[in-house]
């Protein structure tokens, strides 16, 4: 955690003057950049107020009130009478407080795209593909990631990504590193459309985690390579992705569905036995180093199989 918070420390003393936002006049305008802030949210949100503004931004009541009677003075916006409360007074966007905001953003959007164009190519869409990923973490995002199917990368990124997390929270480097490369790289080349596919849970452009299917032959499919991320699990997405592999290994006209783990995956293994998968077999081996308790798990997918449940 200490590492974490020096490197978060950083990027904000990084970002304030990438970006910036230290000037005591924000882009040139005549406002610091709280104030600016809260013509954006006025902007975005009219009628809104000022209470709503306060607790969007999280800034002092007195700070709020008096940027408002700022703006008012300047013209820019108006305040109307609330239809129940008259106490509650809405905010509106004036004519010139309108202008005043578009020639704000316009420049804002300049400089953006001047600093993101420093960064040489391919290095803006690099940045607005990590930011994005960042505020998905920070906002929460809880109800917001999705699976998708396969695109060209991913099989890369799960190789590499699943080859960090298990040296480092198993300890399983080279070996375990080179069976995922063999694993995605004969499921690029011999891929079967209709037979075979990779599903990968996504929130804001990040790899939340992923999963595999792929014929093992005589009606067999394989599931493979199935991993979620330590800070998205609880979200649901482990299960998503194994019963997105088992409606398709329906779909697809398949016996059975089999998998390949090991004992101390243990959340891995809560999620197979909830859809109905059955141990089948397990034998000590030395694959990855240490001797490890190898398992294998099936679940019958015939048309008078019991349904599988989660």
């Amino acid at each position: 955690m200490d590492q974490a918070i020096e490197q978060f420390r950083a990027f904000n003393r990084a970002h304030t003057r990438f970006a910036a936002v230290l000037s005591p006049h924000y882009m040139d305008s005549e406002m610091g950049v709280a104030e600016a802030r809260l013509l954006y949210e006025i902007a975005a949100r009219q009628p809104v107020l000022a209470s709503a503004l306060q607790q969007v931004l999280d800034l002092d009541a007195g700070y709020v009130s008096r940027a408002v009677k700022r703006f008012e003075d300047r013209g820019w916006i108006a305040r109307e009478r609330g239809e129940e409360d008259a106490r509650q007074r809405p905010i509106v966007l004036l004519p010139a407080g309108r202008a005043a905001f578009d020639a704000l953003d316009e420049t804002t959007r300049a400089h953006s795209h001047r600093q993101l164009e420093s960064l040489g190519p391919g290095g803006g869409a690099m940045l607005g593909h990590h930011l994005a990923a960042a505020r998905a973490l920070i906002e929460g995002g809880a109800g917001t990631w999705e699976i998708r199917t396969l695109r060209p990368g991913d099989m890369g990124a799960i190789a590499s990504r699943q080859a960090i997390l298990y040296a480092e929270n198993y300890g399983w480097e080279r070996p375990m590193e080179l069976l995922l490369n063999d694993v995605t790289t004969s499921f690029l080349r011999d891929f079967q459309p209709g037979r075979e596919q990779c599903w990968v849970a996504e929130r804001g452009g990040e790899m939340l985690g992923s999963v595999m299917l792929a014929d093992g032959g005589d009606g067999v499919a394989k599931l493979r390579l199935l991993y979620v991320e330590s800070h998205a699990r609880g979200l649901g997405i482990g299960e998503a992705l194994v019963r997105s592999c088992i409606e398709f290994a329906r779909a697809a006209g398949y016996q059975r569905l089999e998998l390949w783990t090991h004992t101390i995956l243990t959340s891995a293994r809560r999620i197979y036995a909830a859809h109905g998968f059955e141990l089948v077999s397990s034998e000590v081996h030395t694959r990855f180093g240490e001797p490890l308790m190898g398992e294998t798990w099936s679940l019958d997918l015939s048309p008078d199989a019991p349904p599988a449940t989660a």
